[in-house]
């Protein structure tokens, strides 16, 4: 391509002049992962790629704020991609029913909204927030066997929490994250709160794991949620979870809990990073 062309194309491109985010939520059990993947491999990105390219007749690359893996579940995903000026002409609530109907009924838009141009889901998020959900005891979990963990014991929620708060603030979580992707990168974060309770949910009675943190490394809330079933299971102590921590080792912490149990439940965002698309 000669010089001449390359200027004209650059010229007909059409300017950036905001971005659209969308808050969405979608049931996991049969996404192999949010991340877009080659070959007929159904994924949340690929879903939404093909949705919002329908909807806007072009090409879309959606950024997200935290790639789920297969089997997880999100209530308060957002992601993000740039729009252009005769896009602004769109209406939000015509958007939302639009990709509403392009989507698997296991995906939902429930918000959307308009940031400044360059505005990113993943990099200008401040924090994001994960639930996990166990049922403990003999007693099988109907409302909630999709969306938790059952396990066949009594578990001691007080030693989980207390456990639990040694992993507040900024710490190397090598040993919570998955072996091979810690190979070369780096894998400190901060945890800004951990939280383990007894509720109930429709009319069950569950236990959550509720964590914040700046961003996560990968398996990081699952591994953590089994290290820390192993306290509540009587078969290690609570200072274990320090020691686990230390050792910035995955081989020294617990199984990686099963997907289904975990949701993205928030993002956190800026004061007035963005505003509802009207």
């Amino acid at each position: 391509m000669d010089e001449n062309n390359s200027i004209k194309q650059a010229i007909e491109k059409p300017l950036e002049v905001a971005t659209m985010v969308l808050k969405l939520g979608y049931r996991g059990a049969s996404f192999s992962g949010f991340a877009a993947q080659p070959g007929d491999v159904r994924t949340v990105a690929g879903e939404l790629n093909r949705a919002l390219s329908t909807y806007l007749h072009r090409p879309v690359e959606i950024t997200c704020a935290g790639r789920t893996d297969a089997g997880v579940h999100a209530l308060a995903q957002h992601v993000s991609f740039p729009v252009y000026k005769k896009e602004l002409e769109l209406k939000g609530a015509t958007i939302k029913r639009a990709l509403n109907a392009l989507v698997g009924d296991d995906i939902s838009v429930s918000e959307v909204y308009k940031a400044r141009a360059g505005f990113s889901a993943r990099f200008d998020a401040e924090a994001r927030s994960y639930r996990y959900r166990i049922a403990d005891g003999w007693t099988r979990p109907i409302m909630a066997w999709d969306h938790a963990w059952w396990l066949r014991a009594q578990v001691d929620v007080e030693a989980m929490d207390r456990a639990a708060q040694s992993l507040v603030g900024e710490h190397d979580f090598k040993s919570f994250c998955k072996a091979a992707s810690a190979v070369d990168k780096p894998t400190h974060r901060q945890v800004m709160s951990v939280g383990v309770a007894r509720i109930e949910e429709a009319g069950e009675q569950l236990i959550t794991v509720d964590i914040t943190g700046n961003a996560f490394l990968h398996s990081m809330v699952r591994t953590i949620v089994g290290s820390l079933v192993e306290v509540g299971c009587g078969r290690r102590e609570e200072q274990w979870i320090s020691e686990v921590l230390a050792a910035c080792d995955r081989r020294a912490a617990g199984q990686c809990a099963p997907a289904k149990g975990l949701v993205f439940a928030a993002v956190r965002y800026p004061t007035k990073s963005f505003e509802p698309w009207l």
